[in-house]
């Protein structure tokens, strides 16, 4: 042990970066399971350019869509890709909730978890000309309307779903919910009067609210968001109230983590989990996850193991809540 320690410190007094045991043989491939645009898609591509900025890997990182049948194909795709170490995924709470509503043949267990990079709020959000100011108003108008008010979010029976699930039982109310192939596009529909809300993270709304196109209502989460730099309209990310703190008792988090194949070596894993080690201590990082709305939260090793346990029992009550259970 002692002798490891020298030779790592007489590297970091050289300036040679130390030998991994495993380093990859070509391209890197981080497949994500939505269509561009979307959170997943910005945190890919943001990982992709700290990488090459900071030359933290000798071989370029390719970011590759696969949004098809909710994030199952991208999800298959790393299945079949057992071995493989020049292939990853980044994925969130669905890496449970689509196996589970629809009977695929998948569970984490059967990747190699490497790394969580942050958890993501959920944000109530509304088109920047409707009336409402708080998402009393916005339930209340539910209540009233003939009929279903159309609420928009990412895929069917995952994340998006799972809170307005949630928002109908809270307030005895009915939504129409009309899923898309990413955040980005619920966005855009929302932007343009065809949806009446959605549910998206803040990175998948930000350009639209300053854009003074869509405005948040609230945040589902206990606490407010931490990042007090102004964003549009003079308000910043901690200025949008909790949903509970307007009467709408609905709170959600996600995780947002990177997984490789099965079957690949610990020298391989442990590769990643320096490099996304990295990715995380950067100042770019920080700064994404800050404009992002994110949550600091570095997990990897048994750490990760334990909240994805945890994380997956969660969500196995929430969908037989729900109903998404597939049967």
């Amino acid at each position: 042990m002692k002798q490891h320690w020298l030779a790592a410190s007489a590297c970091l007094l050289t300036g040679v970066t130390p030998a991994f045991a495993w380093e990859p043989t070509k391209a890197i491939e981080i497949v994500v399971p939505f269509a561009a645009g979307g959170a997943s898609d910005q945190m890919a591509r943001t990982i992709q350019g700290i990488i090459q900025k900071n030359n933290l890997s000798s071989q370029p990182i390719i970011v590759v869509n696969k949004p098809a049948a909710g994030g199952a194909e991208g999800m298959l795709e790393i299945q079949k890709s057992a071995g493989d170490p020049h292939k990853l995924i980044t994925t969130s709470s669905g890496i449970f909730m689509t196996p589970m509503a629809t009977k695929l043949p998948l569970n984490w267990t059967e990747y190699t978890p490497v790394a969580m990079m942050a958890q993501d709020s959920f944000v109530l959000w509304v088109n920047a000309k409707a009336p409402y100011q708080n998402a009393g108003d916005f339930m209340a108008a539910a209540k009233a309307a003939s009929l279903p008010l159309k609420l928009g979010g990412t895929s069917s029976k995952r994340e998006d779903n799972l809170i307005v699930f949630a928002m109908e039982k809270a307030g005895g109310v009915k939504f129409a919910y009309i899923p898309h192939t990413s955040g980005g596009q619920a966005s855009t529909q929302l932007s343009g009067g065809h949806i009446e809300a959605s549910t998206n993270n803040p990175a998948e709304d930000v350009a639209n609210w300053r854009g003074g196109a869509t405005k948040p209502l609230c945040v589902f989460s206990e606490q407010k968001m931490a990042y007090t730099t102004p964003v549009a309209d003079g308000k910043s990310w901690a200025d949008i109230p909790t949903c509970t703190s307007q009467g709408l008792n609905v709170t959600y988090q996600m995780l947002r983590g990177m997984f490789m194949p099965g079957k690949v070596t610990k020298d391989q894993q442990a590769y990643y989990v320096g490099l996304f080690k990295k990715v995380s201590d950067t100042a770019e990082w920080k700064d994404y996850l800050a404009r992002s709305a994110l949550v600091p939260d570095y997990r990897d090793g048994d750490a990760f193991v334990q909240f994805l346990k945890a994380d997956e029992e969660k969500h196995a009550k929430l969908m037989s809540d729900a109903g998404f259970m597939a049967k």
